[in-house]
């Protein structure tokens, strides 16, 4: 359901834009965040993303935690909407 969402989110402007505020977030995400930020967009939980990572899921709930926080989100729904519209990923 959240992969078809953000689909069709992504067909509604083909130059999304991002918030000042927002760029100056993303800006703020280390290299770790990033890769899990893109991991979440890609549709993977927890324990897939710390299975990849070679890492433990705790760790993976901190950075999930850490990007909600400094990118103002509430949810990994709202990560994933932006980093598709960060273009950190594609649809497809």
């Amino acid at each position: 359901m959240t992969r078809r969402l953000i689909t069709e989110f992504s067909k509604l402007s083909e130059t999304p834009r991002l918030m000042p505020s927002a760029q100056a977030a993303y800006g703020d995400l280390t290299e770790r965040e990033t890769e899990v930020l893109v991991l979440i967009a890609q549709g993977l939980s927890n324990a897939e993303i710390a299975e990849r990572l070679v890492v433990a899921e705790s760790t993976i709930k901190t950075h999930v935690s850490r990007i909600l926080v400094k990118l103002g989100l509430r949810d990994r729904t709202q990560a994933a909407v932006f980093a598709y519209e960060a273009r950190l990923v594609t649809p497809g």
